[in-house]
């Protein structure tokens, strides 16, 4: 799993039929210390995520499929928590 903040929405009207009713949406991964860390991501959302909230990825395909409850999706990441805090001792 990976740190990130939602940065955006993706709109598209035609998609796979395994994403219907599904929210897409842009996340920017973070450090620990919330600083960007590597490229903008495409991730489907399981949480109800919005705009600048703090949310927990996976990026393994599978497991992200897997998650959502769609077994059988073509997804490569997806958001699976909001994050309320991060504490580093």
């Amino acid at each position: 799993m990976l740190l990130a903040r939602v940065v955006g929405n993706v709109v598209a009207t035609q998609k796979n039929r395994t994403f219907e009713g599904a929210k897409l949406l842009l996340v920017q991964p973070l450090t620990e210390h919330d600083a960007p860390r590597g490229p903008v991501l495409l991730a489907i959302d399981g949480v109800g995520a919005g705009i600048d909230e703090k949310v927990l990825i996976v990026v393994e395909g599978r497991a992200a499929a897997e998650v959502l409850g769609r077994p059988l999706a073509p997804v490569d990441a997806a958001i699976v928590g909001i994050v309320d805090r991060v504490d580093l001792g």
